[in-house]
């Protein structure tokens, strides 16, 4: 099946169940773009576009982002990476490694990573800067931790797009405002001027979702003929598919609350390797699946097939290529008749503020927390700067 064309940026397809290999690239294996649902409203025209997140306008769609993992305690692993400490210096819980990755959001595959420690070197915003490089070409979507001049001309210049969320404080002066109401700005390191040359120019982009927070995004796509502005706040929700990754990598791969077993940093490290090298692999088995059934990878369990890869290791022994294909077809057959056709609820779940010094989330006693519901189509609405 070859790669299809589009007549215009948002065609629409009239069967789930139609794919679209991409070409090979350093992000995944060949599969089938994934759609999410969302509307966008302009002032004098409502939208309903399909966000498609494995391309955007011929840009492989990619988000930055980090976690931590627990490490076990001792002398050199406490001095290599460090960990929480309480209000008087003294650690808490175990030691904690930092990984940032840029992953695709379509394929949850990792393109790079980088580890550090818990604190220094400059944290998140550092971490993503170093692996610039690997982004070139791509739309690469950011939370509002990473804003920052030297992140960004790292990526502009390494041919690398971005769409990253900011504080609403941020690149707040307009200095021309462009006609769908979006406006062009300068973002500065602290205490230079507005004008000082060592800033970069951004577009800003305000809009609200179900009419709550205003919600800041800051790009380097400055045309708003070429990028449109309601496109791309749809396409912010896109950022949210890496927590996702996260999830499958540390509660199902790892285990929930487990502690890595290395006890140097240099096995550390590799460890951490080691994990996100086995996610890439069992992602790329997914999409494998998806495409040879005409499905979304999203209708595939990762846990399902976690638990058939790890029960396929024992029989892999005889390593040969004929035992391989024959796990490959026990997979397909064992996933495919396992899955739900059908039509799938829209859910979501409350979100908390986490506590500054503790990982677990903090909830008042008499707040019930609510499961999974059903829920409306968000709405999208663009804030033009000419009417604020």
């Amino acid at each position: 099946m070859s790669r299809r064309t589009w007549s215009g940026p948002w065609a629409r397809w009239t069967s789930r169940s139609r794919t679209s290999r991409r070409s090979p690239g350093p992000g995944s294996s060949l599969g089938p773009h994934r759609w999410k649902e969302c509307s966008a409203v302009w002032p004098g025209r409502s939208l309903r576009p399909h966000s498609k997140a494995a391309f955007w306008r011929g840009m492989r769609v990619a988000a930055v982002d980090g976690f931590l993992l627990d490490v076990p305690e001792n002398d050199t692993t406490r001095a290599a990476f460090g960990g929480q400490v309480d209000s008087a210096g003294r650690p808490v819980g175990f030691p904690q490694a930092r990984v940032v990755t840029l992953t695709e959001t379509s394929t949850h595959a990792t393109i790079d990573a980088r580890i550090g420690s818990f604190k220094g070197g400059g944290g998140e915003p550092a971490l993503a800067t170093e692996m610039a490089g690997s982004a070139a070409g791509m739309l690469v979507i950011m939370d509002r931790a990473f804003p920052g001049v030297a992140l960004w001309k790292a990526y502009t210049q390494a041919g690398a797009h971005l769409l990253i969320r900011a504080r609403t404080f941020v690149a707040a002066k307009p200095m021309e405002v462009l006609p769908d109401g979006t406006y062009l700005t300068r973002m500065n390191l602290a205490g230079q001027r507005h004008s000082h040359p060592g800033g970069v120019t951004v577009r800003v982009i305000d809009y609200q979702v179900d009419g709550g927070e205003t919600i800041r995004l800051l790009t380097d796509l400055l045309d708003p003929e070429a990028w449109p502005a309601e496109e791309l706040a749809a396409l912010y929700h896109e950022r949210w598919e890496v927590e996702s990754a996260y999830r499958q990598l540390k509660t199902f791969q790892r285990g929930k609350a487990e502690v890595l077993r290395s006890v140097s940093p240099e096995l550390v490290r590799q460890e951490i390797w080691a994990h996100l090298t086995l996610h890439h692999c069992l992602n790329r088995i997914i999409m494998r699946l998806a495409d040879g059934e005409g499905l979304d990878p999203d209708r595939i369990s990762f846990v399902k097939v976690l638990k058939h890869t790890r029960r396929s290791v024992v029989l892999q022994a005889g390593r040969s290529t004929r035992r391989l294909r024959q796990f490959m077809k026990r997979m397909a057959t064992k996933v495919a008749r396992k899955l739900d056709n059908g039509l799938r609820r829209l859910r979501e779940a409350d979100r908390y503020t986490r506590h500054p010094v503790s990982q677990y989330i903090v909830r008042k006693k008499e707040q019930v927390r609510r499961g999974t519901r059903r829920v409306p189509e968000k709405v999208i609405t663009l804030t033009p700067a000419i009417l604020q």
